[in-house]
């Protein structure tokens, strides 16, 4: 399909169970739209390295070797990405609940930035609910990197709302190991819900930085379960 000098090209459009999700290719690059609302795109990518990194350094520092990771939201892949390439990870688990974004890593153009990483014997896909899987399941990791909406205080549908909350901070902290570190992706700085991780529990509650060309700078919220 031939690019339009003038704007975007719709590559593949779904409706699923939380709605529509829309791939997009503008120039050399891919982007995903959910209900209307921009998720992120290949541009960059460094917030969503971060993401997987610093957990990884707050482990590292704690002595903590093979850890293994949960990370929420495949998106464009670059956490899985990053993630994978790194061989100290000894179990990678993705969690995404868009049937669409896995058939695009799988089969579609954002395979480019996960193709190794999906092939990588350490690497499994979940297809599931992220608020749904953490409250039901019986896994345990070291780090939870998570990335599915554009930030506690932008959600890409209502019931993400509940991962941000008491309830949902309650059920991250029970699907960590003790000294276990949850890394939480957003948009912009958010306060209030550096309060909500201290006030569920979480020690250690940091907020890294990573600056955009315009406007408040990507983020990663970083807080740790006791030992």
């Amino acid at each position: 399909m031939p690019l339009q000098a003038d704007g975007p090209v719709t590559l593949d459009r779904r409706e699923g169970p939380h709605g529509e999700v829309v791939l997009r290719q503008r120039g050399a690059h891919h982007e995903i739209i959910a209900n209307g609302c921009f998720l992120m795109d290949t541009s960059d990518g460094r917030s969503e390295r971060l993401l997987v990194d610093a957990a990884y350094e707050a482990l590292a520092a704690a002595g903590k070797s093979d850890p293994t990771l949960l990370i929420g939201g495949l998106g464009v892949g670059f956490s899985l990405a990053r993630a994978a390439a790194n061989p100290r990870w000894r179990h990678i688990a993705v969690v995404e609940r868009e049937q669409a974004i896995i058939d695009w890593h799988r089969t579609g153009p954002l395979g480019q930035i996960s193709g190794d990483a999906l092939a990588d014997p350490r690497s499994v896909i979940l297809h599931t609910d992220l608020v749904t899987y953490l409250r039901t399941t019986t896994d345990r990791y070291d780090a939870l990197c998570l990335d599915i909406d554009n930030g506690p205080d932008w959600t890409v549908t209502d019931d993400n709302e509940n991962l941000y909350s008491a309830a949902g901070l309650a059920s991250c902290q029970g699907r960590l190991e003790p000294g276990g570190i949850l890394a939480v992706w957003s948009a912009q700085p958010s306060p209030a819900f550096e309060d909500a991780l201290r006030n569920a529990g979480f020690t250690g509650v940091t907020t890294e930085e990573i600056r955009v060309a315009r406007g408040v700078p990507d983020v990663v919220h970083l807080a740790v379960r006791p030992a």
